[in-house]
């Protein structure tokens, strides 16, 4: 449930970030290029903590909360280079 609701926020904050690239792109011609890599750069942050707080804080193994990092990191990150990739 937790990582479902953690992609859920994912969404969400790629949302907010492709809205405000497309909200400064007509004064700035980089914003939305600008937009992605902040996302990026954001969710690789937030998943790092989440990635953190797994292995220091619940117990589990760094082997055990890698591919959840991955899966949680990978997906929104895929969808916003796709998204990037479609509108150009």
């Amino acid at each position: 449930m937790r990582s479902v609701q953690f992609l859920l926020v994912g969404g969400l904050l790629l949302a907010a970030c492709m809205l405000l690239g497309r909200l400064f792109a007509a004064e700035f011609p980089h914003a939305r290029l600008a937009a992605r890599v902040a996302f990026i750069g954001i969710w690789a942050a937030l998943t790092l903590f989440n990635l953190w707080v797994g292995v220091s804080r619940a117990g589990y193994s760094l082997a055990e909360e890698a591919p959840i990092f991955l899966f949680l990191f990978g997906l929104p990150t895929a969808a916003c280079l796709a998204l990037g990739w479609l509108r150009g």
